[in-house]
């Protein structure tokens, strides 16, 4: 009963290493999301996507195709431009600690994605942890799938 309150109430917890691990509580996004926006959103039911809820990148949840909600941060939003070679440049700026990899820890290949602009109404997520699937690797997602901004309540870790 409490568990299932908090899940409606907003609270989600995290336990991957992307972001800190522990509680965490969506809030209404009131505006337009931006760059910047740390944000819990359903990714869109795609390749990419059930390949990673099959090996373990994305956890089991409530979204479509039975995913989880990923806790990322916006970095790009339309009409901004990706560019994706071995690290991410946007607007022409290189996107701090977003080195690429082949693979996952496990010597899986991992999806490709070369960027390009940013579609009005999409969004491309990053996360600072190396090891994060991110639009580094799955590209530009819907803003259609945002619940809302992440907020820490009661986490630990990086």
């Amino acid at each position: 009963m409490l568990f299932s309150a908090g899940y409606w109430g907003g609270l989600r917890i995290n336990l991957t290493p992307s972001y800190p691990i522990g509680l965490w509580r969506i809030e209404p996004l009131e505006r337009t999301a931006a760059v910047g926006d740390l944000v819990f959103i359903c990714p869109p039911d795609g390749a990419p996507f059930v390949l990673a809820l099959e090996r373990g990148h994305i956890r089991p949840g409530l979204c479509p195709g039975g995913m989880g909600p990923l806790i990322k941060t916006i970095m790009a939003v339309g009409e901004q431009q990706v560019d994706i070679a071995g690290s991410v440049t946007i607007d022409g700026t290189p996107l701090a600690r977003s080195a690429v990899r082949g693979a996952d820890a496990e010597g899986r290949a991992l999806p490709d994605f070369a960027g390009g602009t940013v579609p009005p109404g999409w969004l491309y997520l990053h996360s600072d942890f190396a090891g994060s699937f991110d639009s580094r690797y799955f590209g530009f997602v819907p803003a259609a799938g945002l619940l809302g901004l992440a907020r820490p309540m009661f986490t630990y870790g990086p």
